[in-house]
């Protein structure tokens, strides 16, 4: 499993040598990889769709994110699909790692974006998109031991609305995205979906506010609500600030400082997120 995932961060790395993207949108409009596979922030699914494919064209990406904090660690691996500036399909494994013990929670999530609505740049309104993240859990152990209602699988869903200012502060453009999502998942559905205290969906908002300083540089912060559904432990809302390179429209690398507050009654989880995408066409 080391030497896969060893191969796949290279592959990521020779991407911009081997590829050719599609480019028919403005350089890092699409945003990064979120941890659920979805483009946007490292925390939330904007409205923007993965890789640059114009409305008469289609791309493919792939990722690669690590989130290390105090007790526990997060890799990330997937790809996602763009048809016609339209349909984004994405696909995403997620490896939780409790560093003490060793123990392993794998995760699958399956997402589904449609654009109902505008252009992030062009139009007067918001770019408008509505999406499902479908998640299997892999390793239902834990979730069944902390109190989870549903330990095998659960779908969430979200509207999303973003707009980009050509300008707008100081002569920088300024992007801004609002998410709400219906959920029920408990630390992101690796601790199972639902528990003792709440085992119903809850409306949630995410947001994300980024300057990009220079054409290829971006400078933001999220902020992710997240449900409190069992009574072992409190779950807290997530929040970084990051910092993303595109040096250009094949690849892009972020990084951020992550506060995912209290997990699994471990308090003050903080650490480093890294992630690089690759644009295939």
């Amino acid at each position: 499993m080391r030497k896969w995932k060893k191969s796949w961060a290279l592959g990521l790395l020779l991407l911009p040598d081997l590829c050719q993207a599609a480019d028919g949108k403005l350089l890092a409009t699409p945003g990064v990889s979120q941890v659920e596979g979805s483009a946007g922030g490292g925390l939330v699914p904007w409205a923007m769709l993965a890789g640059y494919a114009s409305r008469d064209e289609v791309s493919a990406s792939a990722f690669a994110t690590r989130v290390s904090v105090d007790d526990y660690r997060l890799e990330v691996w997937g790809a996602a699909f763009n048809w016609q500036d339209r349909v984004e399909l994405s696909a995403a494994h997620q490896n939780f790692t409790l560093k003490q013990s060793g123990d392993e929670i794998r995760q699958n999530v399956y997402g589904l974006k449609v654009r109902l609505y505008g252009d992030v740049v062009y139009s007067t309104w918001p770019q408008l998109s509505l999406g499902l993240q479908h998640k299997r859990l892999k390793d239902p152990a834990i979730a069944e031991a902390v109190g989870a209602d549903r330990t095998d699988h659960d779908t969430e869903f979200y509207l999303a609305a973003s707009k980009l200012h050509l300008g707008a502060l100081a002569g920088y453009n300024l992007l801004w995205n609002v998410t709400l999502r219906s959920s029920r998942s408990n630390q992101l559905g690796l601790l199972g979906y639902g528990g003792d205290e709440e085992s119903s969906r809850e409306l949630l908002g995410e947001a994300s506010l980024a300057v990009l300083l220079h054409r290829q540089w971006a400078l933001g912060y999220e902020y992710r609500m997240k449900p409190d559904n069992l009574g072992f432990a409190e779950e807290d809302d997530w929040s970084d600030f990051f910092i993303a390179y595109f040096p250009s429209k094949s690849f892009n690398v972020t990084a951020a400082y992550a506060d995912l507050g209290s997990i699994a009654g471990e308090d003050d989880q903080k650490g480093l997120y890294l992630s690089m995408t690759g644009y295939l066409w």
